[in-house]
């Protein structure tokens, strides 16, 4: 059997419910989940917990990230600042299959207020599952860098 998956978490207010049931999912398919906030529902900055999940996942202390928020494009925008960071914005598990295997993302953004939790723990099990291909997108992949 192969080692789990070492996963960073976090996610402003609108993510929180979700968060949540996605940090129990995991746990209990024996990933290493470190969860990052937020802690409750009351409403935060969505940066606050972006870039803390961004810069695990960038220094290597983490395989990947998750991040959640309402539309998942400010988790998106803020975790891309990072130079190590291909932050994804998947609503379908074909889009995290693609993010993982064209693109090689280490960052999943999921959009809560468009999705339910079962299909959020699905897209998190695809993204979490499926490998980078590697060849002509390995290329592509190095060019994002500035």
């Amino acid at each position: 059997m192969t080692a789990k998956k070492t996963i960073a978490i976090g996610g402003d207010h609108a993510g929180f419910d979700y968060k949540e049931a996605l940090v129990s999912f995991l746990e209990s398919a024996g990933y290493t989940v470190k969860n990052f906030g937020a802690f409750t529902a009351d409403s935060v900055d969505y940066p606050d917990f972006a870039h803390p999940v961004a810069s695990a996942v960038e220094r290597g202390e983490f395989e990947c990230g998750i991040l959640v928020c309402g539309s998942a494009n400010g988790v998106a925008i803020t975790a891309n600042k990072h130079q190590g960071i291909r932050a994804a914005i998947c609503w379908q598990e074909q889009l995290a299959s693609l993010a993982r295997q064209h693109n090689d993302a280490n960052v999943l953004c999921i959009p809560a207020r468009f999705i339910d939790v079962e299909l959020a723990k699905a897209i998190t099990d695809t993204f979490l599952t499926t490998e980078f291909e590697g060849g002509r997108h390995a290329n592509r992949v190095g060019k994002i860098s500035c």
